[in-house]
């Protein structure tokens, strides 16, 4: 219950309430919540501190709406970062449909950034893939990946569509992970973001940069996960 001899505000209280019902797992995914009524008479609070709450939750993912009919809790799919293992597989292992969108793929002049990361010559050509993971139907992340230009003649569209990016590399020219450095941070939707992702601009996402290595010690693939944060949170793992 709430605690009005607290400091912390009555409305941040019920958040801190709220989000642990949802994050212990007490209000399950797809499960219709309390309305506000009930909410409002359970915590003795109003309606529009309660509605407040629940429109802010909704806006960062934890919640949806549907119109008519009540709130219920977001599903969001717990995975691994992508260096550890493919995100198509670890959806697919869960039993998950995963389709591929292609939006480009093709050879272009690196940036200062990409050059950095992969110790190629500035504005060196580099193979660039860009493709959008989607399951129910639905648009759940964008994945950009530069990789050295040699390897672009098997890295078709219509063999990306169909393998990961891991596989192929390791199938066609025997390249192994060995470690791999990323970065984890929250950003907002750009405009090219959102029409991709089905979302509004300034949406909360989660950005993955990864630089991966070789056996031999040679980056060999820098790539920019996307992720839309309502659908996945990713799980970090150190042994």
């Amino acid at each position: 219950m709430l605690d009005r001899n607290n400091p912390k505000p009555l409305y941040q209280q019920l958040m801190d309430i709220l989000i642990d019902a949802i994050d212990s797992g007490k209000w399950e995914a797809n499960k219709k919540i309390p309305s506000e009524n009930e909410l409002s008479a359970t915590y003795g609070l109003s309606r529009m501190t309660v509605r407040s709450v629940l429109t802010d939750l909704v806006k960062e993912g934890r919640l949806y709406r549907v119109q008519g009919i009540g709130t219920f809790v977001a599903e969001k799919i717990e995975t691994f970062s992508p260096s550890y293992i493919g995100i198509r597989e670890q959806l697919e292992k869960m039993g998950y449909e995963v389709a591929t969108k292609i939006i480009e793929c093709g050879i272009e002049p690196c940036s200062a950034t990409v050059a950095k990361h992969l110790k190629l010559p500035k504005e060196a050509p580099v193979f660039k893939i860009k493709r959008v993971r989607c399951i129910k139907g639905g648009p759940i992340s964008i994945h950009i990946s530069y990789v050295n230009s040699s390897y672009s003649k098997t890295l078709t569209p219509e063999a990306l569509e169909k393998e990961q990016l891991c596989i192929l590399l390791n199938q066609n020219y025997g390249i192994k992970r060995k470690k791999a450095l990323e970065t984890l941070e929250s950003v907002q939707a750009s405009e090219g973001e959102a029409a991709l992702l089905d979302v509004e601009k300034g949406y909360p996402l989660l950005l993955l940069k990864d630089i991966l290595y070789s056996e031999t010690d040679e980056p060999y693939e820098y790539t920019k996960v996307v992720f839309r944060g309502d659908k996945i949170k990713i799980r970090l793992q150190y042994e």
